[in-house]
């Protein structure tokens, strides 16, 4: 008989199976994620990840949660470190550029997006939506803070630059997969530069 999987070892498995879930998803997307390929490159069978996801449905709700926990580490964890104001604002959007540079080949959350933007309210375009939702709101949330010290006009409207700041990163993760980040980056930083000197006071 074989012995019980413990939960320690149950959390461990479940984090692999994401991880080679996440890799899989940069290249393909979330619609191209095959269980078949996933339990393939894991070592197990396809009962054995549904075993830890209930179904793919759940896997793919699970890696958007999981990824996105992981966007907010890497971008909103040493930000938070900086004081609020434009310092704050600017170190978001340096660890942005961070993001889109190892992420070149394949943003999860970006590709999810453009699979269920146009796409019937269901889970998984219910839980991009909360994502971007909850993401624009921390950049105008860092943003308030910066009109707040004075480093931002107090005329700003923090949803309208939030806005523009998300359009100029979307850009470079476009530029930087068909052209390269090297000059993605040269012209994206340039632009944001000018839009942050436009609203300062």
């Amino acid at each position: 008989m074989s012995p019980a999987i413990t939960p320690s070892k149950g959390a461990a498995t479940r984090e692999l199976i994401l991880d080679h879930a996440y890799e899989l998803a940069r290249q393909d997307g979330l619609e191209g994620l095959s269980i078949g390929a996933l339990a393939l490159g894991v070592g197990m069978s396809k009962s054995g990840v549904f075993a830890h996801f209930g179904s793919r449905e759940d896997l793919q709700l699970a890696l958007l949660e999981a990824t996105g926990k992981r966007f907010a580490s890497f971008v909103m964890a040493p930000a938070l470190k900086q004081p609020r104001g434009l310092q704050r604002l600017r170190t978001i959007v340096e660890r942005w550029f961070e993001w889109g540079r190892i992420h070149q080949s394949g943003c999860v959350l970006v590709s999810a997006v453009t699979e269920y933007d146009g796409r019937d309210d269901g889970p998984l375009r219910t839980c991009v939506k909360q994502q971007q939702s909850t993401w624009r709101s921390e950049l105008a949330r860092a943003i308030r803070l910066a009109m707040e010290v004075g480093d931002l006009r107090t005329d700003v409207e923090p949803d309208l630059l939030a806005f523009e700041i998300y359009a100029l990163m979307l850009g470079l993760h476009h530029d930087a997969g068909l052209f390269g980040f090297e000059q993605a980056s040269r012209h994206a930083h340039a632009a944001v530069d000018r839009l942050f000197a436009s609203y300062q006071p």
